[in-house]
């Protein structure tokens, strides 16, 4: 089969179109899916960053690759204790794990981490929805967002952004996000209320309190956010930022309501952002789609920090 493979670390990695072996044995809750999409996901070429800063001074210069968690496609053969996915079953989901590599024809996946593929949606669409729209999904969960409640959403145009926007009005939250002026239009189709464009200002010195200020950048902390967050209000982010990382727990311990998502894909949750694609409530944004072979071009247009929505790569061309 082909496979992406990787060269390097950090964000000198180079990523490679390569013949390589087809997933080892199944175990009894795998599922064997022919890929025919995948996502990119700023996590992926971060990780690889933040592992080559942090080893490399200690001499260890080869980890395994973190690319490639998001697909979609068809399920060719299945684990003896697979009850609830047969083979011919179209599919989307993901796994952090190094065993569940997306960026290839052929991948394993356990079955708690997939859903079947909402009817609706292309193979391209729903693979750019198991990462970005659970993280939401579950930040939002996290931060206690119900109906009548405030959100501000930092980094509202972007993968996560776009879903969280959209799941957030979905459950009856006043929806205020965060980006830039070219955006503004665009994040409010979405279903906000209300647009700060950043770049004209410190809004953080003028608005707000919310109920919940969600970063999905990482950039911010519960420290940079204080003003902006409600006497009884929560500040969650996606993690990542090193600043972000280490401030949240310490504000944890002086009774402040904050957290980072660490997201996990689960059959209930995907099968409730599939209830909410039919419904009409969410539909998935893809910035810009890339064939398997490019893959490196791929990784490059997610870390220009530009992208309305999800970087998608093709492994199966739609008909």
């Amino acid at each position: 089969m082909k496979a992406i493979t990787t060269t390097g670390w950090g964000l000198s990695a180079k990523l490679t179109l390569e013949t390589a072996s087809a997933p080892a044995r199944l175990g009894a809750n795998d599922v064997l899916v022919q890929v025919h999409a995948a996502s990119v996901n700023p996590k992926d070429w971060k990780l690889n960053y933040h592992a080559a800063v942090a080893f490399t001074p200690l001499l260890v210069t080869k980890l395994p690759p973190f690319f490639g968690d998001d697909l979609a496609g068809v399920i060719i053969d299945k684990g003896s204790k697979v009850q609830d996915f047969e083979i011919g079953d179209a599919v989307y989901g993901m796994d952090m794990r190094p065993r569940t590599a997306s960026l290839a024809e052929l991948t394993r996946i356990d079955q708690k981490r997939i859903a079947k593929k909402p009817p609706s949606l292309t193979f391209q669409q729903a693979a750019s929805m198991p990462l970005a729209a659970q993280t939401a999904l579950q930040g939002l969960k996290k931060g206690k967002a119900e109906a009548g409640k405030t959100v501000l959403i930092i980094g509202a145009s972007g993968g996560v952004g776009t879903f969280a926007v959209q799941i957030a009005k979905a459950m009856g939250l006043h929806v205020t996000g965060v980006c830039s002026g070219r955006n503004a239009e665009f994040v409010q189709e979405l279903g906000a209320d209300a647009i700060i464009d950043y770049t004209q200002g410190d809004y953080r010195k003028t608005v707000g309190p919310f109920d919940l200020v969600f970063d999905v950048t990482s950039y911010e902390s519960p420290l940079t956010c204080d003003g902006l967050i409600g006497d009884d209000g929560w500040f969650i982010s996606t993690g990542g930022d090193a600043r972000s990382m280490l401030i949240t727990p310490f504000y944890r311990v002086f009774g402040k309501h904050c957290g980072t998502v660490v997201v996990e894909s689960w059959t209930r949750d995907l099968d409730t952002l599939s209830d909410l694609v039919e419904s009409g409530k969410v539909r998935p944004i893809i910035d810009s789609v890339f064939s398997l072979a490019e893959s490196q071009q791929a990784y490059e247009r997610s870390r220009t920090g530009r992208c309305r929505g999800k970087v998608v790569i093709e492994v199966v061309p739609e008909r």
